[in-house]
């Protein structure tokens, strides 16, 4: 396992060194007006993988980058940072990235995840009496605003005949506000996503209502300003190149994953192995399908009147294809 994630830096390595021989990539005087790409995170992604490993840094440095990190809680944090010019780039879930799109955050969408949708769910306590969605009718439920859960609860409650009107959110601003509020029985159920849901199943056993499973993607979204991507898509183009040899190394090496992750995180190994055995690593491109799901997500919020503008969200779709 250890001579596995060894082989994999050292491969990473290699190839980023042999970018430096590629003279068309660097002039003297980008070597030395050294330049920061700034890409924000939160845990359990593939961009954690390229933090830990450091292969990001070698490939950008023959092109005269270095890279700084900034960890976020949650999603709406993270676009906020990018609307603040901040952030160059960052992840960030579906649902926190279509209200991004509704608040005029400018930010554009430059890849997705795939699809993985058991790395959501609302759930309630092991010895609850409730049993299902529909019996959360007037019960108190533990979520934040623009969290990919919030999506979840609204189709979930309009799946079993219920209304998002129907129940009393209690909103928090962390997945450990999440959990706490939860465990201190002040509200008959949360919604939380991996690796704070994977977290949470392995400490306390809760029974999971509903996960995403035909009703959310849960898809993760690359994001960036678009005046640094137009100004630097040689650093974008290096960004995506070592995010899918991580994401094929995550995707062959689940326990080695869990491992490399987990001091990094401050994560159980068992818990990121959990999560990374329902997750599927990939990069792709925003297709006109994938829009059309974060537009169901802004229509969604926008027919509740939890956003104020329907916005169309192709139009935040870079138009250069960087996957």
């Amino acid at each position: 396992m250890q001579h596995s994630r060894r082989k994999f830096i050292r491969q990473l390595s290699a190839t980023a060194l042999g970018a430096a021989a590629l003279p068309s990539l660097v002039t003297n005087a980008q070597a030395a007006d050294t330049r920061t790409l700034r890409i924000g995170y939160q845990k359990f992604n593939t961009l954690n993988i390229l933090k830990g490993t450091g292969s990001l840094e070698r490939a950008l440095q023959p092109l005269g980058w270095n890279v700084r990190w900034a960890e976020f809680a949650a999603g709406p944090q993270l676009t906020e940072a990018l609307n603040a010019e901040a952030l160059d780039f960052g992840h960030a879930a579906d649902t926190p990235s279509a209200f991004a799109n509704a608040a005029g955050v400018n930010a554009v969408y430059l890849g997705a995840e795939q699809p993985y949708p058991k790395g959501i769910g609302i759930f309630v306590a092991a010895d609850s009496p409730i049993h299902s969605i529909r019996e959360l009718k007037g019960k108190k439920v533990a979520i934040g605003r623009g969290w990919n859960v919030q999506y979840l609860l609204v189709r979930a409650l309009r799946e079993a005949g219920l209304e998002y009107g129907d129940i009393q959110p209690v909103y928090l601003t962390s997945a450990a506000d999440v959990s706490a509020t939860y465990l201190s029985g002040n509200v008959d159920a949360a919604g939380l996503w991996d690796p704070f849901l994977a977290g949470q199943q392995l400490a306390t056993a809760p029974r999971v209502l509903r996960d995403g499973t035909g009703l959310s993607n849960n898809r993760t979204f690359h994001l960036a300003r678009p005046d640094f991507v137009k100004q630097n898509p040689q650093v974008i183009r290096v960004l995506f190149q070592e995010l899918a040899k991580a994401n094929a190394w995550t995707q062959s090496h689940p326990q080695e994953t869990a491992n490399l992750l987990a001091p990094q995180l401050g994560v159980r190994p068992d818990v990121l192995r959990l999560s990374t055995g329902r997750r599927h690593y990939t990069t792709v491109a925003v297709t006109p399908d994938i829009v059309k799901e974060q537009q169901d997500i802004v229509d969604t919020f926008h027919a509740l009147g939890l956003v104020k503008e329907r916005v169309d969200v192709a139009r935040f779709v870079y138009p250069e294809t960087f996957v």
